[in-house]
């Protein structure tokens, strides 16, 4: 019995709240991901980029090619295998170019790992990790 009337209260705790969201605004007109509603491109992430190891040169990458530090390369949780992404050191303003080959970074915050040669180009070596955004660029 009990539970039959915490049932019954849920179920009417959620009719007004229900009514309640729906308004006269529409909800087509907000930008649909918190990178538009920021007004960044879509696909567009701030967070921490880190680099791989000198240790891991040769070794093979989710996409099957091995690990080069002087590649332009990094690895990325979703952005599919080949995809370009511009990386942008936000306090220096300085960007590099890479090309998605890899699966990572498995870090809480770290949105981009990056290849030795791109993090000496943006200057995060010395750091280990720097505050980034990453877009993808259009081919």
């Amino acid at each position: 019995m009990p539970a039959l009337l915490l049932a019954a209260s849920l179920g009417a705790c959620a009719g007004p709240a229900a009514s309640r969201t729906s308004s006269s605004k529409s909800v087509t007109s907000e930008p649909r991901s918190p990178s538009a509603r920021a007004g960044k491109a879509p696909g567009t992430e701030e967070g921490i980029a880190s680099y791989y190891s000198r240790a891991l040169e040769g070794r093979s990458t989710a996409s099957g090619e091995p690990y080069r530090g002087a590649a332009a390369t990094c690895a990325h949780r979703t952005h599919s295998f080949g995809t370009r992404l511009r990386v942008t050191s936000l306090r220096t303003g300085t960007s590099v170019l890479c090309r998605v080959n890899d699966r990572g970074p498995f870090v809480k915050g770290r949105i981009v790992d990056l290849s030795l040669h791109l993090a000496r180009e943006l200057g995060i070596v010395e750091q280990g990790i720097a505050r980034v955004r990453v877009e993808p660029v259009k081919r």
